[in-house]
């Protein structure tokens, strides 16, 4: 059976980003386990189940999906996953992987390994940013001279202040699109489209929520299933 490892951020993962890879992988038969940085369970953005943002119906599903499913409720810590145990790792985004997982090691290591190796990596969104903290083999950024998308600086725009602070109070660490390309990575979040998926050898990236039922049917194309 083809298995898939989703890390999940315990600072605040964006819900869709999340349950539509894992509902969309999940249908195809793919066994799934969640893995967040200290086992505890995930966190979800508010913002991703509040209906004025994604619509009461998204809001509703999402919110009953990261209470319920137990795959959400009783993860593993980052430290126990070995990318040579999975056939893809799925990084979901949303603002909170900026504060635990981008700055993990031991994700920066499953990438790392996954893409080095015979996996598939899937990265949405703000956890795009891992790829500019992730070196290769031989010290050089993993993203470098690789096509890639992701959150883009013209969306943040909207969300942070003068002085990068978020309206939950926290300063933003970093823009995702600035450290990519500063790492190397060839940025297209292809903004005239509706979604925007791209891959580039075992590295599949996608923008943002939109993108994420895209990105996961991608995923299991690069999959065989």
């Amino acid at each position: 059976m083809t298995k898939a490892l989703f890390v999940v951020s315990e600072e605040g993962y964006w819900g869709e980003e999340c349950v539509e890879p894992l509902e969309t992988l999940s249908n195809a038969g793919v066994e799934i386990t969640v893995a967040t940085p200290t086992g505890s369970p995930p966190v979800i953005d508010e913002r991703s189940i509040d209906p004025e943002n994604v619509g009461e119906e998204t809001a509703e599903h999402v919110q009953h999906v990261h209470e319920t499913d137990e795959r959400l409720t009783d993860p593993i810590p980052i430290v126990e996953a070995h990318a040579d145990e999975y056939d893809a790792v799925v990084f979901p985004g949303g603002h909170g992987t900026e504060w635990d997982v981008n700055q993990d090691r031991h994700a920066r290591e499953l990438l790392r390994e996954t893409v080095e190796g015979d996996g598939k990596a899937l990265v949405v969104c703000h956890a795009v940013g891992l790829l500019a903290f992730t070196r290769d083999r031989h010290g050089a950024f993993l993203v470098n001279g690789r096509e890639v998308t992701g959150f883009p600086n013209e969306w943040e725009e909207n969300i942070v202040d003068d002085d990068d602070t978020m309206p939950d109070g926290r300063k933003l660490p970093y823009w995702v699109e600035d450290e990519v390309k500063t790492a190397g990575g060839e940025w297209d979040a292809e903004l005239d489209a509706d979604t925007s998926v791209t891959v580039d050898g075992d590295l599949i990236t996608g923008r943002g929520p939109g993108s994420s039922r895209a990105a996961a049917e991608t995923l299991l194309e690069e999959l065989g299933l």
